[in-house]
């Protein structure tokens, strides 16, 4: 990746306004136009969203994203829309317990409807501030309650079942802190209490551990950043076992959507962190050890991405997919999502782009000098996803953001005609992250109050 050192979030000012316009225009073409009865939206096939049952992980994108932009344009009729949807719909999603992904569909959702309630944004009715509260209470202690306990701690496991840690979860983990600092636990058999502060820093000790590699000669493959997409382990004593894909390549190469979900989820845990008291720290090894763990593994992410992305800022879906070296030393070309090889996945380039902001916000309240690459690395990012190729102008396509890939191994994803590799489709969770990257980026510029997913309980 080059980063462009003399690039400002004022040169994007005219880019950011645009992006809002097509946004809003996509959002009101899904909702005046997708058939629900078919399922919650996932990706695009020809540039219209269908739907591909696996898990439910994208409604609360769906109806987050038109909350995002009325909090971005203050157009109340995508505020009437979400929150009309997310009261309607969303309950489900809140008493789910099949699956690892509460911090994306309700913190999306309720989170982001309790945040404006707070920011003065829409009006504090108590009955409104108490519903979104319950719900998010709740969605944090189901969650929690996809436990497994290893020797050194303990993580929340994925949708494969009690072995299986995702690195996705570092993200949704926030649905534990949120409900936590709403002054809630989970209550298991005979009244036992369980933190769930606790559960959500255990279980990014044991990603921060497991799912990152470092260059300490873990494996052959061991390279500073590099992320397993699941870590597998022996349930009957605990025993951490391998490293496995489930949409990455291999165990043993890089799936750039779950660097991304590392790269953004550790920075947003330091931010919280620092909220903290230091006495609800200490039985978890104390704030400069959490935090020196969690500063390492955001940077080390971070700084794979860097190294590892095309010249633009855009990654290709895994760095050791295996037709990549086709394209020869491709960190030193824009990115080419019409190649004949290996697809780019442009959602990995939306999340991990407001990652190194934050990793940079971040280390820029430490004095830390290396806060600017990173700063300048998530503008690279964001300009690329702003125009063409990735940003979508077409009135008939209903995706906002480009070239994004969802299960690259099982062959899910479109290939128009004539090419060799899926290319031209949009994603919900990568327009949603693109929103809340545009977001983020939107509230430095015009100083506003700083963006977090803690935003709606602090």
């Amino acid at each position: 990746m080059e980063i462009n050192a003399q690039l400002s979030l004022n040169d994007l000012k005219d880019k950011i306004n645009a992006f809002w316009q097509y946004s809003g225009e996509k959002i009101n073409s899904i909702r005046e136009h997708y058939d629900a009865s078919q399922g919650t939206p996932v990706f695009t096939v020809k540039g219209k969203y269908t739907t591909r049952g696996w898990t439910e992980w994208t409604q609360g994108f769906q109806f987050g994203s038109a909350i995002l932009q009325f909090d971005a344009t203050g157009d109340p009729s995508f505020l009437d829309y979400g929150r009309t949807e997310t009261v309607d719909k969303m309950a489900s999603h809140v008493s789910h317990f099949g699956v690892h992904d509460h911090g994306f569909n309700n913190v999306s959702t309720y989170g982001n409807l309790l945040r404006l309630i707070r920011e003065g944004r829409i009006p504090d009715n108590q009955w409104e501030k108490d519903f979104y509260e319950l719900a998010l209470k709740l969605s944090g202690s189901v969650q929690a309650k996809r436990w497994t306990n290893i020797p050194d701690g303990g993580y929340l496991y994925s949708f494969n079942g009690p072995h299986s840690l995702f690195v996705d979860t570092i993200r949704t983990v926030r649905s534990l802190v949120v409900s936590h600092e709403l002054g809630h636990d989970l209550m298991g058999d005979n009244d036992v209490k369980v933190s769930l502060l606790g559960r959500s820093i255990q279980h990014a000790l044991a990603t921060a551990k497991y799912a990152i590699y470092y260059g300490e000669g873990r494996d052959s493959y061991d390279v500073w950043g590099r992320t397993a997409h699941e870590s597998i382990f022996n349930i009957n004593d605990g025993n951490y076992r391998c490293p496995n894909a489930q949409q990455g390549f291999s165990g043993f190469t890089t799936w750039t959507r779950g660097l991304a979900w590392a790269m953004i989820g550790f920075p947003e845990q330091l931010e919280y962190l620092a909220t903290v008291a230091d006495d609800q720290l200490e039985s978890y090894g104390g704030r400069e050890a959490l935090e020196a763990v969690y500063l390492k593994a955001a940077r080390a992410t971070c700084d794979f991405f860097i190294d590892n992305t095309a010249k633009d800022g855009i990654p290709y879906w895994d760095t050791g997919a295996p037709q990549l070296y086709q394209l020869g030393d491709y960190t030193q070309r824009d990115s080419d999502p019409y190649n004949d090889y290996e697809p780019i996945d442009s959602s990995a380039a939306a999340i991990g782009a407001q990652g190194l902001l934050r990793l940079a916000k971040y280390l820029e309240g430490k004095d830390d000098t290396g806060a600017e690459k990173y700063f300048q690395a998530g503008l690279t990012a964001l300009d690329t996803l702003l125009e063409a190729p990735y940003l979508s102008k077409d009135p008939e396509h209903q995706g906002l953001i480009l070239h994004s890939i969802y299960h690259q191994p099982n062959g899910w994803d479109y290939v128009p005609e004539g090419c060799k590799v899926a290319n031209g489709e949009s994603s919900m969770w990568g327009d949603y992250h693109a929103r809340e990257l545009v977001l983020y980026a939107q509230r430095l510029l015009e100083d506003k109050p700083y963006y977090t997913f803690f935003s709606c309980v602090k």
